[in-house]
C-alpha cells in the first residue's frame, strides 16, 4: 500500500499553491504559433525558481492550467497579465484560486 502523507505535517507555506486557469480562443492552435516561444520564455523564471510546478493545456485545446507553489494570487495574476498569450488576446479569461493541498504522494517534497 502506498504511503500517503498528511498536510498537517508540513507548514502552511509548504502546502500553499495557487492555480491559474486560462480559457483559450477557439482558434488557439492557429493563432498561438507567433507567440509560443515568447510565452514559454515568459514562464522560464518561474520554472527555474521552482514556483511554477506544472503547466499545460487541457483538451483538446480549450485552455491551460498552471500550478504555482509559494507565490501569492496577486503575483500569479500579474505574471498572467504580462504573458504574451494574454497580450495577444489569445486568452479571453483567466482565473486564480488558492489551493491548500491536504493529501497526496508528492507532499514529502516541500
Amino acid at each position: 500500500m502506498a504511503r500517503v502523507r498528511v498536510a498537517r505535517q508540513l507548514s502552511s507555506a509548504a502546502r500553499g499553491y495557487v492555480l491559474l486557469r486560462y480559457s483559450y480562443v477557439p482558434d488557439m492552435l492557429e493563432r498561438r504559433q507567433p507567440h509560443r516561444a515568447a510565452h514559454l520564455e515568459h514562464w522560464k523564471r518561474d520554472i527555474d525558481s521552482g514556483a511554477l510546478r506544472l503547466a499545460g493545456a487541457y483538451g483538446p485545446v480549450d485552455g491551460a492550467l498552471f500550478v504555482f507553489r509559494g507565490k501569492t494570487r496577486a503575483y500569479v495574476e500579474e505574471r498572467a497579465r504580462t504573458d504574451p498569450y494574454c497580450l495577444a488576446e489569445l486568452v479571453p479569461s483567466t482565473s486564480t484560486v488558492d489551493w491548500t493541498v491536504v493529501v497526496g504522494a508528492d507532499l514529502g517534497t516541500p
